[in-house]
Parts: C-alpha cells; structure tokens; sequence
C-alpha cells in the first residue's frame, strides 16, 4: 500500500497499541484482544499519519472478517463511531491507557492527538 513508511519510533508506539491495548473496539465490550493491526485513522500519507493509528481486530478494522454484530470501520465509519466513538477519542482513550500502564509514549504520538507530552496524557 502507498504511504508513508513508519519509522522505528513509530513502530514500536503500533506494537504498544497492538499488545498493551489491543483492539480499542473489542476493549469497550470488556475483550481483550491482541489480534489486531493498526488502522491508520487519516490515511497513510498525511504527516502525522503513522502516529493517528488505531489497533483494532479484522472484525472492526474490514467488513466482512469477524462475527455478524461486529460493526467494521470499513466502510461503516460512521455506525462504527456511533457505537464505540470519534476515531481521535478512541486514540485518546488507547493512549491514556498505555500512559497509565506506565508505559513510554512518544511524545510525538501524544502531540499528534492533541496532548501535552509534559503533563502525560492530560489536553492540551
């Protein structure tokens, strides 16, 4: 696929998301599921793009790859927000997790989505 490639950075912030988090839609059910991919939010070629990624499974990531009630984000981002929330949100929450797991989030990932990386996750 085009786009831009993630640097090693970037890499390690998706394999966070995908074994801390796992599947930000499965976690609002109470699943835990490390069975994901990263879900680029804004597409892959915008400047920010590899830090504005979601871990979602096949089933809420593409139509067609999960159970019959999951809701896809492809193509149902609008039903797909309606149930688990605004894509930017869902990588808010995913974030404040991983910061409160104490792990290492980039500070770049943090500014992409509108925090502060001096305060930890906290709004700007």
């Amino acid at each position: 696929m085009k786009g831009i490639a993630p640097t090693s950075e970037q890499r390690r912030f998706h394999d966070l998301l995908c074994s801390i988090v796992g599947c930000a839609a499965c976690r609002q059910h109470g699943v835990f599921n490390t069975h994901v991919s990263v879900h680029h939010i804004a597409g892959r070629t915008k400047k920010l793009a590899q830090w504005l990624v979601l871990p979602l499974c096949a089933g809420h990531h593409q139509d067609g790859n999960g159970a019959p009630w999951m809701i896809a984000v492809h193509p149902w981002k609008t039903r797909f927000e309606e149930k688990y929330g605004k894509q930017l949100d869902l990588l808010r929450r995913c974030i404040r997790f991983l910061a409160a797991s104490k792990c290492d989030v980039p500070a770049e990932a943090m500014t992409a989505c509108g925090y502060r990386s001096d305060l930890g996750a906290q709004p700007c």
